[in-house]
């Protein structure tokens, strides 16, 4: 309580000073009375771009540090690097040379380990950027060929992932579920993502886990079908940022303007969830349509709070430390510190309290779905279909009337750009040409996986499989 306090106070001491004080630090380069920030984010990991390449494009921070500037404070020169997982942007920290830093869960617990042996290095929790209740933003795919129809179909296989990283950490939790053991029951290859995108196109390994966005990226591009989905855990997932302990008391006003900045890119891609997909899209390489996929309404819960039921996932999941390596015990209540995210809420004229306890999706899909006329307002049926040229999206109220807007649209001449639908029983958002469908009646049902749809076949003889194709041919309008 006391840290917390004189941060507070410290925020404020900052802000009245930089009225009549030119300067704080020097630049690292000798270029004057210039206080140097330097970010560590993942241009390809979208569930950090609140505090990443959104933020970054838009140029939220810099704009928040130039208004210090123009108010008597010094000069602020910011660096962005970009990487592709979290673990060099820890590295980075550990060697004082990153400053923030955002990175997914698995490699956050690995950062605050690592980091905390070095009072200058020692880094705390201060935001989350994105997250899913369930688990659904790490992923297992196979390739488009293979024959495997659960994660059980693994054992004895290769498997590449990024050991430390949020999908390493989603493959050894559905390993030991499965009842496989993740150390022998597999030979996990440690990969980067593109490595092990590339491993598995070759047929060097038998499948593929891994966060956000590479599951959908080959998945869109035909060269994988997703065979688990995160969600079955159940378990909430996040990615979040942390900050030099010793930096954000040296510069409190910093920290607090990069918080601001991301509570200004959150609302962005809530408001215009199309414009921000296609602005990271541009800034990261990824496809417009896979980007929107998990940045759209109904996608990642853009949330900046820090919300106990992340955060005691977050203590669940303190052992994998132990199961990867020599890490040191990290206590998560002493690395999680929302007092300047709390400030960050105050100053822009939100309440932190009332964003903390609502656990639902703050964007969701919304609108009346003109084929059915009726709105599009239940998330765990809502979905919607972007047609090519336009630059909006049309709602489904439910998956069969998604089918029924398709089937209208293909006999009008108009093709679809990407459409996207919750999965029947976990409730994530897919690509509907992508899902596996089951047509039950008059009703049509999609799953992420097999196995997902098989353990609704098995409760429900009624139903049978049918293709995407299949399904928009004889939907009845």
């Amino acid at each position: 309580m006391k840290y917390r306090t004189a941060r507070l106070a410290a925020v404020a001491l900052a802000a009245a000073l930089s009225f009549t004080v030119s300067g704080c630090s020097l630049d690292s380069s000798g270029g004057g009375n210039t206080v140097k920030l330097v970010i560590g984010y993942q241009s390809k990991t979208i569930n950090t771009v609140t505090a990443g390449t959104l933020l970054k494009a838009k140029g939220f921070l810099e704009q928040r540090l130039n208004d210090l500037t123009a108010h008597g404070g010094p000069k602020y020169q910011v660096e962005w690097q970009d990487y592709d997982t979290g673990a060099p942007i820890t590295a980075q920290m550990v060697a004082e040379k990153i400053d923030i830093g955002s990175m997914g869960d698995y490699p956050l617990l690995i950062n605050g380990s690592r980091t905390q042996a070095n009072e200058r290095a020692k880094t705390e929790l201060v935001s989350i950027t994105g997250y899913n209740p369930k688990g659904a933003l790490n992923m297992v795919v196979v390739a488009p060929d293979s024959k495997a129809q659960s994660i059980k179909d693994l054992a004895g296989q290769k498997v590449s992932t990024s050991v430390g990283s949020a999908g390493h950490g989603t493959l050894v939790q559905a390993l030991g579920r499965a009842g496989i053991d993740p150390k022998s029951g597999v030979e996990v290859l440690n990969q980067q993502p593109q490595i092990g995108s590339s491993a598995l196109e070759s047929g060097q390994v038998a499948a593929l886990s891994q966060f956000v966005a590479w599951p959908g990226l080959l998945v869109f591009q035909n060269k994988a079908k997703l065979l688990y989905d995160g969600a079955e855990l159940n378990v909430p997932t996040f990615h979040g940022v942390v900050a030099r302990r010793d930096y954000a008391k040296q510069h409190p006003e910093v920290l607090d303007a990069f918080l601001r900045a991301q509570l200004d890119a959150t609302d962005f891609i809530h408001q215009q969830p199309l414009a921000a997909a296609k602005i990271v899209a541009d800034n990261s390489g990824l496809a417009q349509e896979v980007v929107y996929l998990y940045n759209g309404p109904g996608g990642t819960s853009f949330d900046a709070t820090l919300k106990p039921s992340l955060l005691d996932a977050f203590k669940g999941d303190v052992p994998y430390l132990k199961s990867i390596g020599d890490f040191a015990d990290l206590d998560i209540d002493k690395f999680v510190d929302d007092t300047a995210l709390r400030q960050a809420f105050q100053e822009s004229g939100a309440n932190y309290d009332a964003t903390l306890g609502n656990n639902a999706n703050p964007a969701l899909i919304s609108g009346t779905d003109p084929v059915s006329n009726r709105p599009a307002s239940n998330p765990a049926l809502a979905g919607e279909i972007w047609f090519t040229g336009s630059d909006a999206t049309q709602p489904a109220a439910d998956p069969t009337s998604l089918l029924r807007a398709i089937k209208q649209a293909r006999a009008q001449g108009k093709t679809v750009r990407a459409a996207y639908i919750p999965d029947a029983e976990l409730g994530t958002r897919w690509f509907a040409d992508k899902s596996l469908w089951v047509r039950d009646g008059e009703t049509y049902l999609p799953f992420t996986t097999p196995a997902a749809a098989q353990r609704y076949l098995a409760a429900h003889p009624s139903g049978m499989t049918v293709s995407y194709d299949q399904a928009v041919s004889e939907v009845r309008q």
